[in-house]
Parts: C-alpha cells; structure tokens; sequence
C-alpha cells in the first residue's frame, strides 16, 4: 500500500461500526490511490493481522474498534482523593473504549446530557502518575506533558528531574459529587456514545447496587480475555494493545456491566493477571510469570506490507521502514557527506554482510533518492532538525551494529542480562520512530525538537546502562569458560550458573553455585541474595510432567537433581513468597573456586511484607502521593531504596557465610 491507502485504511476503521469484509475495505482503500493494485487486498489482510488495529470476527469479517467499544458501557471507581478535591481525572480509565488518537483531557463526559465543565488541577507529577499508569509507568510523564503546553516546557527544562507541580485539566465533579450523595465505593458507569471522538454518558452506581455473583462472572469473562490475548498474541506493541484484544477475547460480558473498573481489577482483584516489566517497557501478563526472552532484535514498527528495500534490511535483521531510510539519507545531506559508501555505512554496519547483488540495489535506492533530495535540500532550513537527526541515527546505527555482534558472539544467550533483545529492540523502535519523524521537509517546532532530544537523551542513556551489563555479563562469561582450560584441585567437578528471581518482581540474582551445594545451603545463598534474615519457614520443589510437586529434601545435592526438561525448581519461603531458580550453562571451577554473585537487578522485597502485590502498592506509593508514601516508608524501612542492587556488597556479605559452608 501507498501512503494515501494507508490513510484512507484508518479513515475507514475510524468511520465504520459495522462489521466488514477485505472486499469491502478494498473497495475503500483503492478508491483513494492513483495506481491499481491486484494485491491489495492480500497486504490489507495482512496489515490489519500484523498490526492488530481491528478484531477478526471469522475467515471473512472483522471489526474496527469503534464497531467493538461504541455503544458498550465499562466503569470508571472515582479515588478519595479525586471526591475530597470535587474533580474526575480521565487520564487511563477509558482505555480501550477511547479513540487513542485522542488525549484524555480532550475526552468529553456527559451529564444527564449536560456536558461535565473541565477545571484544572495542580500537583506534583508522582501525586497524578497512578491515574495514568496503565499505558505503562514509562509513558505517564508523557501523557501529563502533553496535557498543556506548559507542562510539556516543565518536563522539557530538566529531562532527568520531574518539575515541582504540574497542572492538568480534570473535570469539575463538585455539583455532582454533592447533588447525587456521592460516597467512596460507589461508582459511575461509563456508556460510550462515540469512540472516534471520544464521548462519554455517566450515570451513578451505588457501592451496593450490583450483587457479588454478577461481578465474579464479569472478573472471570476478564481474567479469561486477559489469558486468551497473552496466549493468541504474546506481550504485543503496547499495553494499550493487550487491553483491546483482553475485551474482544472476554465477549460482551467483559463490555457491559456490572463491572469493576480496570484498575480495580489489574491491581486489587485478580490473581491471574499483573503488570510485568518487558525491556523497558512494561506489559500485562499471566500472573507469576516472566514474559520470555527475544532471540534477536525485532520491531512492531516494521511494516506488514514490506516494500523490497525494506524487506532487504528486513532479513539482514534491520527492521526499518523506507521513512527511516530517508532520515538516513537527509542526515548525510546535513553532514555534507553525499558518497553513497557513507550513507549505506551507517545502515548496514561493517559487521553484517552484504552480498555483491544487495550492495547494488541499495545503492541504486540511495543513488535515486539522493538525486530528488539535491532538488529541495537546504542545509539553513534543516539546521535545528539535523542536529538531533544526526544523533538520533548514530544511535539507531549504534544499537544494529551492537545486537549483529551480539547475534554472531559465542557467547551463551543465558549469560546475558534478562530481555537483553527486547530491550535493545525497544531502544531500535524508538530510534527509527524519532527518525521517521525527521524525514521530511516540514522542520518540527522548536517545543518538538527539545521533546525529541530529551527523549534522544534517555534513550542514550538507556543503550549505555544495557551495553554496559551486557559487557559485564560477557566477560564474566569468558572468565567463567577459562576454567574449562585451567581446571585446578576441583578438576572434574561441576559447577553451575543459576538464576534467582521473585516471581512477579523484577528482582534476580545471578550467582556461580556448586553442584555438591545442597538446598540447605541453596536457602542460605537466597537468604543472602535477597538480604532476607531467614525468619520464616522453607522448602524447595520441582514441578513433575503432570503439574504435580516434588518436594525435596534439605540435604539433596543440587547435581543429584533430576531437572528432566524444565531445569528449575521453586524455593517457597513463607506463605507469600516464590523465588524462581533457573539452572543455567554448567563449567569446570578454578582453583578455589567459591560461590558468588555475578549480576542482578532490583531491590528484594523486606520478607515481612504481605506479598509481592502488597509489594508492588508500597512501591507505587513511594513513587506517588505524600501520604501513601510516608505509610509505605515505614513499612518498608526508612532505609529502604527503590531500584538498589550492591553487587560487592552482596559478595562480602556472602564471603561471611562461606567458611560455615564448604560446599559452596
């Protein structure tokens, strides 16, 4: 498809609420372009599988989102602070029955057909990012910054420091609160009059209006629609994304009421769905459980419809679209480098192979692309935006070169940090995002230019911490394979890498074990990784091929374990408490070889906490409201920190123990 058929796509998916066939959309779709074409049908079928921007009802017909959400009615559980202060913060309570094209502070609500007067309210940032924490907790500094254009200059004057107070549109709920007795419990359902444009009716639910069995059978169409997009499309684009399909797989009991709202049920009410860390984003998934790891880098915004340019950096593993390429071909423009060995450089670093016949169609794509830019180039005109192009691709450039080495090292995947592709593959999505933005002539505003660059900024920052532990982990890797080599008095004898991890946190401990550790001895080293005091009660099981457990004994061997083909075992401490171990690559240990930690991420948990979930709240609390978190300080330790991991401090701690244990 051309760009006018890919705009004229979303204009039909936006318009239509009924049901459609490929032939209908079609029809649409060419009606808009210049030139024929006897495929279109097969790449709108695959666009809107790929990109998942409608619901396939069966082998014939879909239906746009707006065909799903409008007319359907979901609940939105106003907080006390939001009934002391009179006010409805929309920010993520309509997701996914808003258009996401739209803001929430554009949303219109309705009355007893009275449209609801917006005010403002002002806070600290972490006082409102809970109200916009299902896009993902990464994205809510930008959904308040673009709220206003003063907000957007707060959070742009210091990319590393979130300004004092921020000032957000809310609607003024004052009237009412007060003239319907509003009370906290109860709650508003949300009927939606149109999805496109983002309007709402809201009528009064009381705390006691709907009975227990009702809302179970809702919680259940929910948990089940959650499982089903997880299991049909794994952790996809966005959370935004997951969230549609979980209301599409759960059927029009998920769509109607009674409900409860989808903060109360992600963070208070199942125990079948959490919000997971994934790279540096995050994603709901299948609750005590890791989304896996990628292989290599990809990107959901590559085009389903590849071009051939684009399918040829496609399989070289460069997921880029022709707008990227463009950006590239500016960019040697602004640097006054117009040698085509330059440009096709920087897209394909040195590393990845290009064979005789690809070198010269690229080449060709350059020559001809470079030859229309020389008509309407100007370097005076580009001169804000090439700057932070240039930047933009020498890390896009940055991060293909780094996962091609990382693709043919021999080093094994296992050693390297968690989500290591994912992650470089979010920071390569992002990257080739700004890139597409600065392809074109019409220069961005100087407020989107030092938005790009602060972004630019986090990004860099991001690629740097990740390279920096993938560094790390490979060199304990080769230093831990020179022992193949140099054996020692142990010769003989193997050890093993694991990996400790609290299910349903993102807090891991890598560490060197021998395989004569028993799990007594096992207990004691997660005692130390996650700086627990050993006050509640344990034991270590394997799952059997027929979901049963298999208990073990404290004295068995870690190498007398038979891992058959799961190779990892649950450590259970207390009522509350999972601790994952995965066994990992297995070496012959140095001369004096001792137990010790090579990596990890995250603060543990103090182990008197109610849970991980509790754990979760308390963290949240932290990161928000003045009042919460003074509460969820003194229950954590006023010397707890969010995020701390003390590698050497966690190795001298671990070195008293050793002299008791002789195995490790």
């Amino acid at each position: 498809m051309d760009l006018e058929q890919e705009e004229a796509l979303y204009e039909f998916l936006e318009n239509t609420s009924e049901p459609f066939t490929l032939d209908e959309i079609t029809i649409y779709v060419q009606g808009s372009g210049q030139k024929r074409n006897r495929r279109l049908s097969v790449e709108i079928g695959n666009y809107l599988e790929v990109r998942k921007i409608a619901f396939k009802m069966d082998s014939r017909r879909w239906v746009s989102r707006r065909g799903c959400f409008e007319q359907a009615s979901f609940v939105i559980t106003p907080s006390r602070l939001e009934l002391l202060n009179g006010i409805l913060i929309p920010g993520h309570r309509c997701v996914p029955f808003a258009n996401p094209l739209v803001m929430p502070h554009r949303y219109i609500f309705l009355w007893k057909g009275e449209a609801v007067p917006s005010t403002t309210t002002e806070a600290a940032p972490e006082e409102l990012y809970p109200y916009y924490s299902i896009y993902g907790e990464e994205f809510a500094p930008q959904y308040i910054a673009r709220d206003n254009p003063e907000n957007e200059q707060a959070f742009n004057a210091d990319p590393y420091e979130d300004p004092p107070e921020v000032s957000i549109h809310t609607l003024d709920m004052r009237v009412i609160y007060r003239e319907s007795g509003f009370v906290p419990g109860d709650r508003f359902v949300v009927r939606v009059l149109d999805w496109k444009e983002c309007r709402f009716d809201l009528t009064k639910a009381g705390k006691d209006a709907w009975n227990r069995g009702d809302l179970d059978k809702w919680q259940e169409a929910a948990d089940d629609g959650f499982e089903d997009s997880f299991a049909l499309l794994g952790p996809g684009a966005s959370t935004e994304e997951q969230i549609s399909f979980a209301y599409w797989f759960g059927g029009k009991r998920m769509r109607n009421v009674p409900a409860y709202s989808l903060e109360e049920f992600l963070y208070e009410k199942t125990n079948r769905v959490e919000v997971v860390p994934y790279g540096i984003e995050s994603r709901c998934w299948f609750a005590g459980k890791e989304i896996p790891d990628s292989k290599s880098i990809f990107s959901y915004s590559v085009p389903p419809d590849r071009t051939f340019i684009e399918e040829l950096f496609f399989r070289k593993n460069i997921p880029i679209s022709e707008y990227v390429i463009l950006s590239y071909i500016r960019d040697s423009f602004y640097r006054n480098e117009k040698e085509i060995d330059f440009v096709i450089s920087r897209l394909v670093p040195p590393i990845i192979l290009l064979e005789e016949a690809e070198w010269d169609i690229i080449a060709d794509y350059i020559s001809d692309t470079m030859d229309d830019f020389s008509k309407s180039y100007s370097l005076f005109l580009d001169r804000n935006a090439g700057v932070v192009r240039q930047r933009v691709a020498e890390l896009h450039t940055a991060v293909i070169e780094f996962s091609a080495k990382l693709q043919k090292g021999d080093v094994e995947k296992v050693w390297l940090p968690r989500h290591t592709f994912i992650v470089l593959s979010q920071i390569q999505s992002h990257a080739a995002a700004l890139l597409e933005d600065l392809a074109f002539d019409d220069t961005p505003s100087e407020a989107e230019i030092n938005a790009m660059d602060n972004s630019l900024d986090s990004l860099v920052d991001t690629y740097n911490d990740i390279k920096e532990l993938i560094n790390a982990s490979m060199d304990n890797y080769r230093r831990s394979n020179l022992t193949l080599i140099h054996g020692g008095k142990q010769a003989g004898q193997l050890w093993r890498m694991i990996q400790i991890s609290i299910t349903s946190l993102d807090v891991w401990r890598r560490a060197i074990i021998s395989h004569d550790a028993s799990m007594e001895e096992l207990h004691m080293m997660i005692q130390v990784g996650m700086n627990w005091n050993g006050g509640l009660r344990y034991r270590f099981y394997c799952e059997t091929p027929d979901g049963g457990k298999e208990y073990l004994h404290n004295k068995i061997k870690l190498g007398d374990i038979d891992f058959r083909a799961k190779k990892e075992l649950i450590y259970e401490y207390g009522a509350k408490w999972n601790v994952k171990i995965m066994i990992m690559s297995s070496y012959q240990p140095a001369k004096d070889e001792s137990a010790r930690f090579i990596a990890g991420e995250g603060t543990a948990p103090p182990e008197q906490i109610d849970g991980p979930r509790h754990y979760k709240k308390l963290i949240n609390f932290i990161e928000s409201g003045r009042t919460e978190k003074q509460f969820a300080q003194n229950e954590l330790g006023k010397n707890f920190e969010t995020g701390f991991f003390d590698l050497d401090k966690l190795n001298g701690k671990l070195r008293e123990e050793l002299g008791k244990n002789k195995n490790l």
